[in-house]
């Protein structure tokens, strides 16, 4: 793996700021599109199908207020994720999980287990890490969103 922080793996047009969808499956749509504008999910319907069926099986909420949604695909030719944000923050999944804010949407090619590792661990430490987060929650563009995900090195 080549990429050293979150920010080479998304990209200005990957992050979404103000969240139009205020819930799991309309965020994952909204997310999904924007993968597909940028051509990095060659369709975008198995892509959306895909990671909300993986979404019903593990709600991929946390208690740092970030969701972290993804979809395994053969098509999928590059590791990248959306980013989106909730104002307010919602509720992710079924009732009583964990209030949502940042929602990243990965999109894994079915052969990359160990980039998406690396990748997953990164972010894991993103919610670990309480400047980074209200950085991001305060960033105001997208350019100040990517320079937030610099500073998080890969694993």
């Amino acid at each position: 793996m080549t990429a050293g922080t979150l920010a080479d793996f998304t990209g200005n047009e990957l992050i979404l700021l103000r969240l139009q969808e205020r819930d799991a499956a309309g965020i994952i749509g909204e997310l999904s599109r924007a993968l597909r504008r940028q051509g990095y999910v060659p369709d975008v319907l198995p892509f959306y199908q895909a990671a909300l069926n993986q979404e019903l099986l593990a709600n991929s909420a946390n208690g740092f207020g970030i969701a972290v949604a993804h979809a395994r695909l053969g098509g999928v030719k590059h590791l990248q994720f959306a980013l989106g944000r909730a104002e307010p923050p919602i509720r992710w999944g079924t009732k009583g999980s964990w209030p949502v804010q940042l929602v990243f949407l990965l999109a894994v090619p079915a052969t990359d287990a160990a980039s998406y590792l690396h990748l997953l661990s990164s972010l894991a430490r993103l919610g670990r890490n309480h400047e980074a987060l209200a950085e991001l929650l305060a960033a105001t563009d997208t350019a100040g969103a990517l320079a937030v995900l610099r500073k998080v090195k890969l694993q």
